[in-house]
């Protein structure tokens, strides 16, 4: 999309540069158009096939002129070479039936449909797909709106079970699945923009995106599907951290952002085994252990399952909590380079008093760990009573998250966050003032985006030793990987993607 022909011009060249395979035109966003001299322009510089789109105000574009200088528009552009031309619906009888006998063999005619609100049911969708089919269409288009990341499982069965070339998409951050899935699913192309700013319909991700985070090429119908749940989940560099490593393995999977509303409606929704396993994060750490069918020891401990792992012989879920041995080794990891300990037997949390901020499915996985390695506990939490009801858990003591300004701690003390406070893109957040800092050893933020939080920033100021939740992440992406491929951990490009991306 741009409002210069020469501005297309240029952006046909980036988008070819950046893989994209057919360009599509949007018309309707030129302020300026001499339609015979602009298309001939734009279809001779193209170094791609083209689809020429003129989408009306009616149908979500920007045109609102003459309808039938519109088509007039569109079939000009037929004769003059177009590869495919989108024309809505509501438009496709009247202008399929205007090119009968004139239309190129090497033109495909796409018919559109977009649906701003919702995503009807399958049976809907059946019938809107056959009377587009009927308008004489050589390719369907849907579009839908995503309320829910379950919508989407309605656009799979209709790009699985129609019998027409389909491109079913659904808008939204929750429905960005749909645009890369469609690989999986018998979709006839994705969509994708130059810039994440820049964007003709909600939640339409990058070219680069999808091709080089979510590796769309190497997707397959036999590909098997992981994804990091959460809300927010955007953040999360997680699935360029398992793509990279899927590919570098040669493993058949892709890895995606799911963003999901209720945990146990998902995990009941797409129950085939190829969806295979997920990350989960904030804030359905705890919901999540509910929903597995067994339960690794630790994890029901800490009350709170970050991963889940369908078997494939029987669909049944396993959870297992992995924020334990990540968070944990990468805070005596931070010990023992601090004060040079390296050789001393044992865990360096032994016998430290270790504040825990947050009560919540990290914070469990903190304090459980932390108990393990002999450290004592503290909770702190917004929720005094959460707090309490934790560290009772853990035999520690509670504070409310309010108290812990004013708190001070024993010389060697630890102090984690566990909360989302300071997470993108609220990065001027901090759980805690600055002064109340110095009196603590060490500092650990389990938010890892950005890499030095506000939290952290203040603490190295102050002279206390910090540790980033990057540190987690790879430590307990390891384990997650190898539980998903079966396969070891490329723990070298694990740490080289994390370092080059934040």
């Amino acid at each position: 999309m741009a409002e210069t022909v020469l501005k297309m011009v240029r952006d046909m060249s980036k988008a070819r540069d950046l893989g994209a395979d057919v360009v599509e035109i949007r018309l309707d966003y030129l302020k300026v158009f001499n339609s015979n001299q602009d298309l001939k322009t734009l279809i001779k510089e193209s170094p791609m096939p083209t689809l020429f789109t003129y989408r009306p105000k009616w149908e979500g574009g920007q045109y609102d002129g003459d309808e039938k200088h519109r088509l007039d528009v569109l079939r000009l552009a037929m004769e003059l070479g177009a590869d495919y031309i989108d024309v809505e619906f509501q438009a496709a009888h009247e202008f399929i039936d205007s090119i009968d006998g004139k239309k190129p063999e090497k033109l495909k005619v796409i018919v559109s449909s977009h649906n701003y609100q919702d995503t009807p049911s399958v049976e809907d969708l059946g019938d809107l797909v056959a009377r587009i089919q009927a308008t004489g269409a050589d390719i369907v288009r849907i579009t839908t709106t995503a309320l829910d990341i379950t919508d989407v499982a309605r656009i799979f069965q209709l790009s699985v079970h129609s019998h027409v070339p389909v491109i079913a998409l659904a808008m939204g951050e929750r429905g960005l699945i749909s645009r890369i899935l469609c690989a999986k699913f018998g979709g006839y192309f994705t969509s994708g923009t130059l810039h994440s700013e820049i964007v003709s319909v909600p939640g339409e991700p990058t070219i680069k995106d999808i091709l080089d985070v979510y590796n769309f090429r190497l997707i397959r119908p036999c590909t098997k599907m992981f994804g990091v749940i959460g809300k927010p989940v955007s953040h999360s560099r997680s699935p360029l951290l398992y793509n990279e490593g899927f590919k570098s393995v040669g493993f058949d999977g892709v890895y995606l952002h799911l963003l999901v509303d209720d945990i146990a409606n998902f995990l009941h929704t797409y129950s085939s085994t190829d969806f295979s396993g997920f990350s989960v994060g904030i804030p359905h750490k705890e919901d999540a252990l509910k929903c597995c069918d067994e339960v690794d020891p630790i994890a029901k401990s800490i009350g709170a399952v970050n991963c889940i792992v369908r078997r494939p012989t029987d669909g049944k879920l396993f959870g297992l909590n992995t924020d334990y041995f990540g968070s944990i080794s990468a805070i005596e990891d931070g010990l023992r380079g601090s004060h040079d300990k390296s050789n001393i037997i044992g865990s360096p949390l032994a016998g430290r008093l270790f504040v825990i901020m947050g009560a919540g499915g990290a914070g469990k996985a903190l304090a459980y760990g932390a108990k393990q390695k002999g450290a004592r506990i503290i909770i702190a939490n917004r929720k005094y009573d959460r707090a309490r009801k934790l560290a009772a858990e853990v035999g520690g003591d509670a504070l409310s998250l309010a108290d812990l300004a004013n708190f001070r701690p024993e010389d060697g003390a630890i102090l984690a966050n566990s909360t989302s406070v300071g997470m993108q893109p609220n990065i001027d957040e901090t759980p805690i003032p600055k002064h109340a800092l110095r009196s603590y050893s060490l500092v650990f933020d389990a938010v890892y985006n950005p890499r030095m939080t506000r939290l952290l920033s203040e603490a190295a100021e102050s002279g206390v030793t910090v540790v980033c939740g990057v540190e987690m992440l790879i430590g307990q992406a390891y384990e997650q990987f190898e539980r998903f491929t079966g396969l070891p951990a490329p723990k070298e490009l694990f740490r080289k993607v994390m370092d080059n991306c934040l």
